[in-house]
């Protein structure tokens, strides 16, 4: 069982170390704008600039935007150590679960307002439920230390 567990903390933990580098740095050609944290230039990322005028809190975008970017980049590095994957995987809870929590709010929304007209259908929301959901197995799947008492 426990070669399981570790086969399935590698998987969970490589994807969402995948998922953070897409949308902070976005390694891949031809980015889309408006999705990628650290290629979007200042007032153009959709969520962070919707939560900006909709709170009137002008920090969000772009200091925001670039703070949760470095806590993302650190959490998908901390998460491909084994040693510190629980901890990462907690701080993934965190970030992507204030993600959730910000796309019920009011502010946000569950459809975010694409620039070209109409709403992106709630992908956005989706894809961090289901990370969500990624991050909350990886803290229950990840093999702990031994203890002897």
């Amino acid at each position: 069982m426990s070669a399981f567990r570790l086969l399935a903390s590698w998987l969970l933990a490589i994807a969402l170390t995948l998922f953070f580098l897409h949308i902070t740095i976005h390694p891949w050609p031809n980015p889309v704008p408006g999705y990628v944290k650290f290629y979007d230039a200042p007032g153009e990322h959709l969520a962070f600039s919707a939560l900006a005028r909709s709170t009137g809190i002008t920090l969000f975008e772009p200091a925001g935007r670039f703070v949760s970017g470095v806590i993302e980049l650190v959490t998908a590095l901390l998460l491909l150590i084994p040693a510190t994957r629980r901890f990462a995987a907690g701080i993934s809870v965190l970030i992507l679960g204030a993600g959730v929590a910000l796309h019920l709010s009011p502010w946000l929304g569950r459809e975010l307002v694409l620039p070209e007209g109409g709403t992106d259908g709630g992908t956005h929301f989706l894809v961090y439920v289901i990370c969500l959901a990624f991050s909350l197995l990886l803290l229950f799947v990840h093999p702990g230390s031994r203890r002897s008492y």
